[in-house]
């Protein structure tokens, strides 16, 4: 049986998403904004954000994938765009479920920069501690955690736990392969809430 840790329960989730949701009306006021929400550890954090979001809003998915074999080299992010809007001239807002090294966001934000964007800001919900391997950070985030693998309000592992209304940390043995690059480090630090200010390393 799998062993999960209560890291953010139900009313701790809402309570920040709703923070997060008053940063980002401050940024744009009653601009419309274009929301891309990344396949498909953000779908819930994207449902929820979303309704709580006043100004006019479009919305699209965009898939950002590691293929690992013979025909993709080990590591090549593969980028889908049958989901995604026009996007040339929007003021462009990406939503993650968790901010590890960076490496995938930083490749879905250059992309959308590419199709013309006017601007581009990206929002997670998790950032993990001490993880960041590039040199910009997400522009708004919900959550700092420790360096844990965690499953629930939209992540997985192994396809299993997305539906789960809470974040929990797996423990080591469950985990023992890490799927999405997360990987395990045993810390007891609590997570951090919405109190910091948002970052703007990604701004366009």
């Amino acid at each position: 049986m799998p062993s999960l840790s209560p890291l953010l329960d139900e009313t701790t989730l809402r309570d920040g998403v709703r923070m997060l949701a008053e940063r980002i009306t401050q940024q744009y006021q009653d601009r419309p904004v274009t929301i891309v929400g990344v396949l498909t550890g953000s779908i819930v954090f994207l449902a929820d954000l979303i309704r709580l979001l006043p100004m006019p809003l479009r919305i699209g998915l965009i898939q950002a994938s590691s293929y690992r074999g013979p025909v993709v080299s080990p590591g090549t992010l593969v980028i889908k765009e049958d989901l995604l809007p026009d996007i040339e001239g929007a003021d462009v807002l990406v939503l993650d479920d968790i901010f590890d090294t960076g490496y995938t966001l930083t490749e879905v934000v250059g992309r959308l920069k590419e199709l013309g964007a006017l601007s581009v800001r990206s929002a997670v919900l998790l950032r993990k501690r001490g993880r960041q391997e590039v040199e910009s950070g997400p522009d708004f985030e919900a959550f700092e955690i420790p360096n844990l693998f965690v499953v629930g309000y939209g992540l997985d592992y192994d396809s299993h736990y997305r539906n789960l209304p809470f974040v929990a940390a797996l423990t080591p043995d469950e985990a023992a392969e890490p799927a999405d690059d997360e990987e395990i480090e045993d810390e007891t630090a609590e997570p951090d809430a919405t109190a910091q200010k948002p970052q703007q390393g990604t701004s366009a």
